[in-house]
This record gives C-alpha cells, sequence and structure tokens, in this order.
C-alpha cells in the first residue's frame, strides 16, 4: 500500500473510531483507558484482563463495546462448579438418529466476555487456554476453529480471594492487555447519577462498527511503519525487566517478561499509531502501551511486595532507565 493511499485510509478511519468512542459513553461514563484498550484489543485480536473493584461497569463497558458492533457477544460467568463442556461444548446422544452430535458452547462466538474469570477451577481453565492460544476447541476428538475475530475480555476483582483460583502464568501471558479501572472522579459520578436517572445507562446503542471494517483496521494496523530502532528499543525494555543494569530494580523483579511482551508492544504501539492517526510508531507510542503490556508479565519480588511498590512503578522506573531512540 502506498504512503499516500494509507495515509488517507488512517484519517478516514479516525472518523469511525471516534463514532465508536462516542456510542460508547452513551453508557460508559469516563473510562478512556479502559474503552480504548477494548478497541486496541479488537484490531490486534488480542485478549484483554480487566481488573477492578465491583461496579465499575467492566461489564457495562465489554456488553456496550461489543453492542456498537456486529459481533456476536456472549458472557460466561465464572463460578467453582463450571465445567469445560458448559464453555466450549460436548457431545450429545441423538435417540431419534441414534448417534452422537455436537452440541458447541458459548465459546463460539465473537467477544466472550469471562466474567470473575479467577472463579473457575483448573480443567476449565485449561479448556479456555486453547481457545485464546489456539483459536479452536476440542470437543470428543474433534477440533473446530472458532469465529474470525474472536477476543476474550476477561474481568477479576483484586480483592476478594475467597473462592477464586489463581490464574496460571501461562493463562495470564496470553493476555494482550492488563488494564486496571480505577474509581471515577467527582464529575464522572455526577453524570453516572443523571445518566441513571434518565434511564440512559441501559438505553440501545447503534452498530458503528461491521466485521468487513474490523478486518481493514487489522490489515492497516500491519502496515504502520516501525523502523528497526523502535523494534531495538522494545527489545531493551523488555530485557530490562528480565536482567536490569541498575541492582536496587534487580531485587524489585522476580520474574521478567517473555518474548510474547515484546511481539504485543510492538503490536500494540502500531495499533496507537493508527488511532493516533499516524503512519509510522515513535517511542511514546511504546511508553504508552508498556503499563497494560508489561504490568502482568512481570513478576515482583517479596521485597517490591513487601514495600508496597506496584509493578507499574516499577514499570515506570524501567522505562526512566532505557535510553530512548
Amino acid at each position: 500500500m502506498e504512503f499516500g493511499e494509507l495515509n488517507e485510509k488512517i484519517r478516514a478511519h479516525a472518523l469511525t473510531i471516534n463514532a465508536l468512542k462516542s456510542e460508547i459513553s452513551k453508557v460508559i461514563v469516563g473510562q478512556e483507558e479502559m474503552v480504548e484498550a477494548l478497541i486496541m484489543g479488537m484490531i490486534g485480536e488480542g485478549h484483554i484482563l480487566l481488573e477492578g473493584v465491583p461496579g465499575l461497569a467492566k461489564t457495562t463497558a465489554v456488553k456496550a463495546f461489543a453492542d456498537s458492533t456486529d459481533l456476536d457477544f456472549q458472557r460466561i460467568q465464572f463460578t467453582p462448579d463450571l465445567l469445560p463442556a458448559d464453555i466450549i461444548g460436548s457431545r450429545i446422544f441423538n435417540m431419534t438418529e441414534h448417534n452422537f452430535e455436537t452440541k458447541k458452547g458459548v465459546i463460539f462466538s465473537n467477544v466472550i466476555l469471562a466474567d470473575e474469570i479467577n472463579r473457575a477451577p483448573a480443567k476449565v481453565q485449561s479448556a479456555l487456554l486453547e481457545a485464546m492460544q489456539e483459536r479452536q476447541v476440542t470437543i470428543g476428538g474433534d477440533t473446530y476453529p472458532l469465529p474470525d475475530p474472536f477476543i476474550v475480555l476477561a474481568t477479576q476483582n483484586p480483592l476478594e480471594q475467597e473462592g477464586t483460583y489463581p490464574l496460571p502464568e501461562a493463562q495470564v501471558d496470553r493476555f494482550m492487555f492488563k488494564v486496571l479501572i480505577d474509581y471515577p472522579t467527582q464529575d464522572e459520578e455526577l453524570k453516572i447519577i443523571e445518566k441513571f436517572e434518565r434511564r440512559e445507562l441501559t438505553q440501545k446503542l447503534n452498530k458503528i462498527l461491521n466485521k468487513a471494517e474490523i478486518k481493514e483496521w487489522q490489515e492497516i494496523a500491519k502496515q504502520i511503519y516501525t523502523d528497526d530502532r523502535i523494534k531495538k528499543y522494545v527489545i531493551s525494555i523488555v530485557s530490562e525487566t528480565r536482567q536490569p543494569k541498575e541492582r536496587t530494580i534487580a531485587q524489585l523483579i522476580d520474574v521478567g517478561a517473555s518474548p510474547r511482551a515484546s511481539i504485543f508492544l510492538i503490536l500494540a504501539g502500531r495499533i496507537r499509531a493508527f488511532i493516533e492517526g499516524r503512519t509510522f510508531v515513535t517511542p511514546e507510542d511504546i511508553k504508552e502501551v508498556a503499563y497494560p503490556v508489561l504490568r502482568h508479565r512481570i513478576i515482583p519480588s517479596f521485597e517490591a511486595e513487601a514495600e508496597k511498590i506496584s509493578t507499574d512503578k516499577i514499570i515506570s522506573e524501567l522505562l526512566n532507565r532505557v535510553e530512548v531512540p
């Protein structure tokens, strides 16, 4: 694709991106980082982990996002008694035909809301892991591809631990982003109350985006220019999580990020450049996406936890120490 043509397409699609954000904002007040992460995850076909206390509109935001597109949407409430068959489906004997039939589960949708994902036992997590990584599931020995696009948007409560199962590191690493949802400001909370009183929080949203446009966005994002210096900058950041040059930083990290972090940093940087209306990735793009990409891939040390040093604080220190191209 020629540079001029790419530039024109990016400018044209910027209007649709803004329209999508505006449509979602009809039922979601604030939470711009969460909304942008949902859009970026859709473009990058990356799964997203949303973490926040109850009542911060995590579920509402995901439903509003799906309702604003023509993507199929299914919500799964994860509970300790959930079985893999409840998600992926099973083989059922047909008494009339005298044979087994495959009944596909709710996982066969474009957008899956895995509500309170850390409440599901290990067997369910394993079944979901195959779906997230391979974008396929196995039922009765047969393999079935999942719809395209396929995105898992999972929520979890960081406070309540009773009746929960910690997500395996292998599964956590499959998420492109981990987004921390914070409380709204006082002005935003006032708007939420006003929307609730006018019953606007439950209004039906318009379909702004279709699957063909999503595919086009994904192709455009692949065309965004990424200089070799940017790629080396990304590798330097990820390497610093594994073998920090500063002893004070090294004491705060137990396990660094995997190579998947480098892949997602480049991909997320391209998508952010596209959303910002540019044909090239800048160091600022990488810095902006570093937090949601890295915060669930760095395991802080006991010392960091004892001193209540957050993973975001560690990432900030790392970014300050890596030379910017």
